[in-house]
C-alpha cells in the first residue's frame, strides 16, 4: 500500500469514527460497520427507531476532489441500494423503513471535525 493510499484509508477510518459517534449521540444504534460483500462496502448500518439506516460516510479536508455531496453519484446510489438489499437478505431483516443517509465529515487544518448529517439522500 502506498503512503497516499494509507493516508486516505486512515482519513476514512477517522471520518467513520467521527460519524459513528455523532449518529450514536443522536440516538441511533450501530448494527454493522464496514460490511463487505463482492459488490462493495457499506460504511455504517444503524437502527433509528423503526428505520434501518444505510449511512455513507465521506470525509474531506477540503473540496479539492469535490464536496462529499458530489460523491453520491447515480452509480454510487445504485450500488448502495444493491448493497442494502444484500445486507437485508444476509441478516434476514425486514425493517419498517429503509433510509439512506450521508454523513459528511470535514476535518479542517485545526480544530474539531465538522459533521453534516443528511437524511434520506436517495
Amino acid at each position: 500500500m502506498t503512503a497516499t493510499a494509507a493516508s486516505r484509508q486512515a482519513m476514512g477510518r477517522y471520518g467513520e469514527d467521527v460519524a459513528e459517534r455523532h449518529l450514536v449521540g443522536q440516538g441511533m444504534a450501530v448494527l454493522d460497520r464496514n460490511w463487505r460483500c463482492p459488490d462493495g462496502e457499506i460504511d455504517l448500518v444503524l437502527r433509528d427507531g423503526p428505520a434501518l439506516v444505510v449511512a455513507e460516510v465521506k470525509t474531506r479536508y477540503d473540496d479539492t476532489f469535490g464536496s462529499p455531496h458530489e460523491a453520491i453519484t447515480v452509480a454510487k446510489s445504485n450500488r448502495l441500494q444493491r448493497l442494502a438489499t444484500r445486507w437485508l437478505a444476509e441478516h434476514d431483516v425486514r425493517p419498517a423503513e429503509l433510509r439512506f443517509d450521508l454523513v459528511a465529515v470535514r476535518q479542517p487544518g485545526h480544530g474539531a471535525a465538522q459533521v453534516e448529517h443528511v437524511r434520506g439522500i436517495l
